[in-house]
């Protein structure tokens, strides 16, 4: 069968006759007609549906070879209900008739049991949303075999060094919809890819991660090439003093710290005083060399151009040279603080409110190498983990290091130091940053991806030594 015919059969279907498990994602005219039926069963004030499909699949490897293969697919199918100012929702996994039917009958069953909610506004109908191409099909559909190759190429890298190989090869796609009763229709698919790779040596470990909507933007034998830099030049550790110390942050290390602020810039947090920007809007809280945007646009960035009530997201700058100058609002809380929405809305009904998911750190043009170079005595950090707040008033965090941690002696790296636990402030730390490489997208693992830089910052702060 040629590609033509099995698009034209493919536009012919609707998702309810069509299985979760096949290969291709539904076309926008397949959740479309999803969407409306949904909306024809409801005799709601107003009504709202939310699609969401999800295939992904994981290859894990570990002692240089490769242990498991997994993959799932998913489909979601919200409906929230309004009432008389009386808002609920629910949801099923499935798309006939009747399971959608049942749906919407819960959705207003809850909706009637709710109070009136005073800050409920009317749905908003059609938007215009700006067009992006993150959706590369061989990510999409890489195959196990694709993985395995790419997997085999790290092992194979490991084994020559002697070293052991330990991580996983991650590819997929998600495609998000939403329709509602004014008339509203937004959609958006993507794919995503993700490889990190843990190098291990017997008293030491490196390790490096990338993600990227484009699975050939993302070179697992580079990754694998980096960790096990690290692993070997962190061999045979050394134990230093903790306390203030002069810290070179990688992106991944940046990210995990900074992760931490996204709901503090949301307008729900800060109106119930739950944000440690509460009463600091147009105040220095960072330093001169700080700017920070949300931009859903922004060429590493990813996710839907809509937030979870319709509206386009809109590029917004939070911090500009260390002061405060925006947040994100929905649109209940834009009217509460007399501001206007932003299109960061979380799906209704929410407590939370809204947050940023895209935030751009802009950078600057400081290598990592010139970082080293210029410190007379610090610490090169690859990464963090088990990081948990402390003060979420004040943002002081604690964690410890992992996977790759030097001490930098007269601008060279002179050897690996065992990890230290940390306790740090973090808008103090950003009021410390000396020195920042161009913004990257980075990988970790205690936040969402963003686009970051490396930081070298002045007076971190290390509370005690482990002993691995």
């Amino acid at each position: 069968m040629n590609t033509r015919t099995k698009k034209a059969r493919s536009s012919r279907r609707t998702v309810a006759e069509s299985s979760v498990a096949e290969e291709h994602l539904p076309s926008d005219t397949e959740l479309h007609h999803l969407a409306e039926r949904v909306l024809q069963l409801s005799d709601a004030d107003e009504t709202e549906v939310h699609i969401d499909f999800v295939s992904d699949a994981l290859t894990r490897f570990a002692n240089n070879t490769i242990h498991q293969n997994v993959a799932e697919r998913t489909l979601s199918v919200s409906v929230r209900t309004v009432f008389d100012g009386r808002t609920a929702r629910a949801a099923t996994n499935k798309t006939d008739d009747d399971s959608l039917r049942r749906a919407v009958a819960a959705s207003a069953a809850l909706a009637h049991s709710q109070p009136k909610n005073p800050d409920l506004l009317p749905m908003p109908g059609p938007q215009k949303y700006p067009r992006m191409a993150r959706y590369f099909p061989a990510t999409a559909d890489a195959t196990p075999q694709d993985r395995a190759v790419a997997v085999a190429k790290v092992t194979g890298l490991a084994e020559e060094n002697k070293q052991t190989a330990a991580g996983i090869f991650s590819t997929g796609a998600s495609l998000t919809a939403m329709a509602n009763s004014k008339g509203l229709f937004a959609s958006y698919r993507q794919s995503r890819a993700e490889c990190s790779i843990t190098i291990l040596e017997r008293d030491s470990s490196g390790w490096a991660k990338a993600s990227a909507t484009n699975r050939d933007h993302i070179d697992p034998q580079a990754l694998a090439r980096r960790a096990s830099e690290k692993a070997a030049a962190s061999r045979r550790p050394k134990e230093v003093e903790p306390g203030r110390w002069t810290v070179i942050l990688e992106p991944a290390a940046v990210l995990d710290l900074v992760g931490f602020l996204f709901y503090d810039f949301a307008g729900t947090a800060v109106l119930d005083q739950r944000s440690c920007f509460t009463n600091r809007l147009g105040k220095q809280v960072m330093g001169e060399n700080v700017t920070i945007h949300d931009d859903v646009t922004h060429a590493l960035q990813s996710g839907p151009p809509f937030d979870g009530e319709g509206l386009p997201r809109q590029t917004v700058l939070l911090v500009e040279r260390g002061v405060l100058r925006h947040l994100v609002y929905s649109r209940a809380t834009a009217k509460k603080m007399k501001a206007k929405p932003t299109g960061h809305a979380m799906p209704l009904p929410s407590q939370d409110g809204e947050a940023p998911f895209n935030l751009v750190f802009a950078g600057g043009n400081t290598s990592l190498e010139t970082m080293i170079a210029t410190t007379d005595r610090g610490i090169l950090l690859t990464r963090l983990w088990y990081i948990r707040e402390v003060d979420p008033y004040e943002k002081i965090l604690t964690g410890m290091t992992r996977d790759g941690s030097f001490l930098v002696e007269n601008g060279k790296i002179s050897t690996g130091i065992r990890n230290l636990r940390f306790n740090q402030n973090i808008l103090e730390m950003l009021c410390n940053v000396g020195q920042m490489s161009t913004e990257v997208r980075a990988a970790g693992e205690e936040s969402f991806d963003m686009v970051v830089p490396a930081m070298k910052v002045r007076d971190f702060h290390f509370t005690e030594v482990t002993k691995f």
